[in-house]
Order: structure tokens, then C-alpha cells, then sequence
């Protein structure tokens, strides 16, 4: 059954494997990111009938209002939710951070993700939907200092708490864990890292599951 995918962080790495899988297996993709370029070309890849770009920085409340109502006029429903967007740390622990890179960090990481599952619910509720939140490996381990750590501690909490919410309501929740991944997150290639291929496959695994299994989290790690 074709279900409608809304992504955020759509326009590379996790967020765009992630389309590419849904496409592939007969869904539709609305896709989020700030790149309106990169959508627009994985829109041309996928085929305009079965993904839509909304340019939207997920920081900003009524863009992203817009872009769910957007989404919903375009293909009737949303069945699946991916809170995927996230922002890594461009210093190492608390004292060598930036400080404006923790508050960018936290506004995205954290404030635009739960905004984006408040938004998600109402619509999720008319579907029996699934919300899916991007967590980390780092959420798992002790990091010292680490503010992008504890950001994805935060996603690990707030999954379980969403979940004890939205059961009641039939809305599947899942907190997807990778460890590193080989995408631009990062400034150079990491050979032994896991693809954005495998943590979509992961995020497939758990979408297609029958209405009465919950996946509440998947932890997905590179085998080095």
C-alpha cells in the first residue's frame, strides 16, 4: 500500500536515501531542506508524481506549518513522519565548542524536532501513522563535553516519551540510531563508515512492518 513520507534534511545523505528507498518501494516523498537546488534535482530524479520539495528551514515554525499544509494539499495525507534534520558540532567537547554553533545545534537538533512531531501528530492521528526521529549512536555512549551528544540524548528521551503519548493513538514511533555515516556531515570521506543506504534500508525495515509491530529503536552501526 503507498504510503507519504514527509522528510526533513531531504536533500542529501540520510533524508535523500531515505526518498530514494520510498520511491523505489511505491510511496511518495515530500521532502524538506534548506537547499531548494538539491531538491529540486531529486525531485527530477524521483519524478514530480512521486516526491514534492518544500525549501524550508525547519527552524522556523510557520515555514514549517506551511510546508505540512503544503504537503497534505499536494497528496491527501501524510502516513509517515522522518524528523531526520540534525546539525553535528564544529568543536570538540564543551570547552573547545562554539557557542553559536550550540545554539544552531540545540535549534535544530532539538527545538525544530519537536516542533516538527507536534505538527506531524494531528496528522498522523487521521492515519495511524508513523513518526521517526534521527537519534545517534552518541546517544548510547559517554562523549565527553559532548553538546551534539546530548542533543541526541535528549531525541532518545523525548522517543520514549512520544511513544507513551501516541500509543493510544496508533502512532508508531521509532528512534533510528546510526553510528557515523559516510555523508556530508562530515568534511572528508569515512571509508569504514556506514551509507546512507543502510540506515534508509533500517528506516524501510521499520515502515513496513504490519500495524501491530512497534520498532521503537533501531541501532545501526558501521562493523569497524
Amino acid at each position: 500500500m503507498s504510503k507519504v513520507l514527509f522528510i526533513t534534511g531531504a536533500s542529501s545523505g540520510i533524508g535523500a536515501a531515505t526518498a530514494r528507498a520510498a520511491v523505489k518501494a511505491g510511496h511518495k516523498v515530500a521532502l524538506l531542506a534548506r537547499s531548494e537546488d538539491k531538491l529540486n534535482k531529486l525531485v527530477d530524479e524521483l519524478g514530480e508524481d512521486n516526491a514534492f520539495a518544500l525549501p524550508c528551514d525547519v527552524t522556523d515554525v510557520e515555514a514549517l506549518e506551511s510546508a505540512f499544509d503544503a504537503a497534505v494539499t499536494r497528496f491527501d495525507q501524510i502516513d509517515a513522519v522522518f524528523a531526520n534534520a540534525g546539525l553535528g558540532a564544529t568543536g570538540k567537547g564543551t570547552e573547545e565548542g562554539d557557542i553559536d554553533n550550540f545554539r544552531t545545534m540545540i535549534d535544530v537538533n532539538i527545538f525544530a524536532l519537536t516542533v516538527t512531531c507536534k505538527l506531524a501528530i494531528p496528522y498522523l492521528k487521521e492515519t495511524k501513522g508513523h513518526l521517526f526521529l534521527t537519534g545517534s549512536r552518541a546517544a548510547h555512549a559517554t562523549l565527553p563535553g559532548s553538546v551534539y551528544g546530548a542533543t541526541k540524548w535528549f531525541v532518545r528521551g523525548y522517543a520514549e516519551n512520544l511513544m507513551a503519548e501516541l500509543g493510544e493513538h496508533d502512532i508508531r514511533v521509532t528512534n533510528v540510531n546510526p553510528g557515523m555515516v559516510d555523508t556530508p556531515f562530515f568534511d572528508e570521506e569515512k571509508p569504514d563508515a556506514l551509507r546512507p543506504e543502510d540506515v534508509a534500508g533500517a528506516v524501510m525495515f521499520a515502515l513496513e512492518q504490519p500495524a501491530r509491530v512497534s520498532v521503537p529503536s533501531i541501532q545501526i552501526y558501521p562493523m569497524r
